[in-house]
């Protein structure tokens, strides 16, 4: 299967990092080849990547997307044979699927992807039945989307280790819920193929371990195609015992913040970038843009007001920030409709299959844009070019190859923080 290659809103000629990537394309491909002989890739994944021009990197990397529903419709296709493979693997003779997605049921936009992402499946070759943590909700039970879609959600039952929905025994449980909320005890022990495995959510998982394996593989690749690391790795800190509400851990997060604006500095001079450096402070563990701010200057984290270290608090269901992680803040030079915009990549397997612009209004360059107020504008393949032409630098795919590299070495760095972490340790939160 070949990448897929997307066009991008970005204009102009392609900058020297994505020149040196394009150049290296067969290095490159033979590279990742062997890379997934010895790794497996999750089986899906999104990656938030920002393009400021001198560098190219992901901020952040979803195991459990959630938006199939912004994905270009025309390359459907392409997704259902990404699936085919990644179920193959999961359960050569896989039959039936069980989704267990979130607890959204008032959120159209997730439950419209859901309910792509089982239409995808099913063209894939499996029946599947989604199955609903919802404790309300005690047998089948139908919503209605405004997209004309229709989702039955169905009570999870568990009969010794095998997990089921109303008389429907899967081979696959595949986990569409990041477990924010904790590991529930039914998910627990099962002898079927759990994806992502339950060591992936957030009861667990850290962003810290993530980009520690990113590192690594960044490394690896910069010295490939002979490039310095940090062009496409940004430079982060783990500070692990901290509370905003009682103001504990502060000089520690201060200290952390000067590090790496130091360290940025540094860089910005030894490249010639004029702007100013920033850094992202986050929770490191959860997602939905939740738990995020931009700090230019240490003293913006001693001198937080009561209203931001509240948001800084707590993250999505309520999960109390213990730990963050001081990142390197990366500017996006990328705009739609004259909004700064942020590529994000979708994988199946190991396989790109489409991607999309988040796209925000009312933020800066500088700024987080997965929140409130944000739209999504999907990334439409080139036509008719179909693959990255060295020799024709207005060829549009050639920008997006770059993309897809980029996220693919974030989803080999997943493969190797999940294979690093101990399953036993899923146990160690309860819903």
């Amino acid at each position: 299967m070949a990448v897929p290659r997307l066009t991008t809103a970005l204009a102009g000629p392609l900058l020297d990092l994505e020149q040196r990537v394009l150049a290296s394309q067969p290095d490159i491909e033979h590279w990742l080849r062997g890379q997934w002989q010895e790794h497996a890739a999750p089986f899906y994944c999104s990656v938030d990547l920002r393009n400021s021009g001198f560098k190219l990197a992901p901020v952040d990397t979803n195991l459990f997307p959630g938006g199939f529903n912004n994905l270009n419709p025309d390359f459907h296709p392409l997704c259902v044979q990404a699936a085919m493979t990644a179920i193959e693997k999961a359960c050569p003779d896989a039959r039936g699927m069980l989704l267990i997605p979130e607890s959204h049921t008032r959120n159209q936009y997730y439950l419209q992807n859901v309910a792509v992402l089982q239409r995808m499946l099913r063209n894939a070759g499996v029946d599947v039945h989604i199955g609903t943590l919802i404790p309300e909700i005690t047998g089948p039970t139908e919503l209605a989307l405004e997209s004309g879609m229709k989702l039955t959600l169905e009570p999870l039952t568990r009969r010794d280790s095998r997990l089921a929905v109303n008389g429907f025994d899967p081979c696959v449980v595949l986990l569409n819920n990041d477990l924010s909320a904790g590991t529930p005890e039914i998910l627990m022990n099962l002898e079927q193929a759990v994806l992502p495995p339950l060591h992936a959510g957030w009861t667990v998982r850290r962003k810290s371990n993530h980009f520690q394996a990113y590192r690594r593989v960044a490394k690896e690749f910069a010295g490939l195609i002979g490039i310095d690391p940090w062009l496409v790795n940004p430079y982060f800190e783990k500070c692990g015992k901290i509370n905003f509400r009682e103001r504990k851990g502060e000089e520690c997060l201060e200290g952390y913040v000067a590090e790496i604006l130091e360290g940025i500095r540094d860089k910005y001079r030894e490249y010639g970038v004029t702007q100013d450096p920033f850094v992202i402070v986050k929770a490191d563990a959860g997602t939905y843009g939740m738990g995020i701010m931009t700090v230019k200057d240490p003293a913006e984290v001693r001198d937080l007001n009561r209203k931001q270290r509240t948001k800084m608090a707590v993250v999505k269901e309520g999960l109390e920030v213990r730990e963050v992680m001081v990142q390197e803040g990366v500017y996006t030079f990328e705009s739609v409709d004259d909004a700064v915009a942020e590529p994000v990549v979708y994988m199946i397997d190991h396989f790109v299959v489409g991607g999309f612009y988040r796209v925000h209004t009312a933020r800066g360059q500088d700024e987080n844009l997965n929140a409130p107020g944000m739209r999504f504008a999907p990334l439409a393949f080139a036509d008719p070019c179909s693959s990255p032409d060295p020799d024709d630098p207005g060829c549009p795919p050639n920008r997006f190859y770059a993309y897809g590299v980029i996220a693919r070495l974030a989803l080999l760095a997943a493969s190797i923080e999940l294979e690093a972490e101990p399953e036993a340790t899923a146990a160690s939160g309860s819903a």
